[in-house]
């Protein structure tokens, strides 16, 4: 499915406000409710939109610290890769976790409340050998820009 500027501009409207009503969302996009319903139910069905989802502010909640941390695996067969994954995957505390070119191997995000937990799940991660050669970490002190959507624009096609 190829998708037009009305698609992209729901899709746009639907990651800023999940909980908008078809109605609202139709008079943005500029269609009729009908086609935008059918519109939003086929990337729904085609797999564009995946969810919805809440966006909670997590200072509210209580003391939180966000760690990046490089991680270089000793080995680089498939079976390594696999290994890593399945163990980080089963971590609530890891968000993110991404296979990067360059010096390392694996970008992770973890949130945890605070350093001692932090550095108990490196430890943790570290005695089941799961093939971990070196970490580096780097502590998140503040985040001036954190943006929740993601730029569609670009993906639109002008059919």
């Amino acid at each position: 499915m190829k998708l037009d500027k009305i698609d992209v501009r729901i899709l746009s409207e639907l990651q800023k406000n999940g909980r908008i009503t078809n109605v609202e969302l139709a008079d943005l996009v500029h269609l009729s409710p009908s086609p935008c319903l059918m519109r939003v139910k086929k990337l729904q069905s085609e797999g564009y939109i995946t969810g919805y989802s809440a966006q909670i502010d997590i200072g509210k909640l209580g003391q939180s610290l966000t760690v990046f941390t490089e991680v270089t695996l000793r080995n680089h067969r498939q079976s390594d890769f696999a290994r890593f994954i399945t163990a980080v995957e089963k971590l609530d505390a890891v968000i993110e976790c991404h296979l990067v070119s360059g010096g390392y191997d694996y970008l992770v995000k973890f949130m945890t409340g605070g350093i001692s937990e932090y550095q108990a799940i490196i430890e943790r991660l570290i005695e089941m050998e799961i093939g971990i050669d070196k970490y580096f970490s780097f502590v998140i002190l503040k985040s001036p820009i954190v943006k929740s959507h993601l730029p569609l624009a670009s993906f639109a096609t002008d059919d």
